[in-house]
């Protein structure tokens, strides 16, 4: 794809396959355009790799957190399972929102949690709204280790952010489908992987293999789940797409 700004016309052409399209620059199809560019350019320059929450990285897009705070608001999830640990900040992240709902908690599942990491989680003030298991999130042990954790009646949203590939996010789906409430999400995070081909870091594979492949799949054998982005709960503008790291991610319990 090839973009050519004009500032002074106020034009954005986009070329791509050899057809060009010519916008508005202040559009909201110039904004798409040129935000899936911004998107796959900080990818590559790691942009994700410099915000932290309360103290811990959070190698997150600010744009998907704001967001997954209005579904949790939305929801009030009694507990949150997210796998992938990582250096805590997501999980520090939605305690934090638990924290000022006075309701909620998080288990945090990841097959390694490093010592550092593990040691700063446990010492947060925010600890107490934390649990931390370490295995497979796909280990059957594990998952009935997680399960015990919830109460009969507790409304349980999921976010999977661990290993990425299609195989591994078809596996955590199928292991905690059962445990999202009706009307809550399983969220199959950094489905970007799909559109970053000719990116520093990216493999060609991952346009195949990736997490929204495998909740695309997941969504057209389990009828009880559908694919869909949350509505905003706010909009006064005319962007109605968000820019994501986390393209086909949200699957919605009937």
């Amino acid at each position: 794809m090839k973009l050519s700004i004009d500032t002074d016309a106020k034009t954005l052409s986009v070329e791509t396959s050899g057809k060009s399209q010519h916008l508005a620059l202040y559009s909201p199809e110039a904004f798409s355009a040129l935000s899936s560019v911004w998107v796959n350019v900080g990818w590559g320059v790691k942009y994700t790799y410099g915000f932290s929450w309360m103290g811990r990285p959070m190698i997150q897009l600010p744009d998907d957190m704001i967001r997954i705070q209005e579904v949790i608001y939305s929801v009030r999830p009694d507990v949150l399972i997210e796998t992938g640990v990582a250096h805590g900040g997501s999980l520090v992240f939605y305690a934090s929102l638990f924290k000022a709902m006075s309701r909620g908690r998080v288990i945090g599942v990841d097959v390694e949690i490093r010592p550092h990491n593990r040691k700063a989680i446990e010492e947060h003030e925010l600890k107490p709204l934390i649990t931390l298991i370490e295995g497979s999130s796909t280990d059957p042990k594990i998952v009935s280790q997680v399960e015990s954790l919830i109460s009969p009646g507790e409304k349980v949203l999921v976010v999977l952010d661990s290993d990425h590939s299609k195989a591994h996010v078809s596996g955590e789906l199928a292991a905690y489908a059962g445990v999202v409430s009706p009307g809550s999400y399983i969220v199959a995070t950094d489905g970007i992987m799909q559109f970053l081909e000719g990116v520093p870091r990216a493999k060609p594979e991952w346009k195949h293999d990736n997490p929204s492949a495998a909740a695309a799949a997941f969504a057209q054998e389990h009828p009880e789940f559908v694919l869909e982005e949350p509505p905003f709960p706010f909009n006064e503008g005319p962007v109605t797409e968000r820019v994501t790291h986390w393209p086909g991610a949200y699957l919605r319990k009937r």
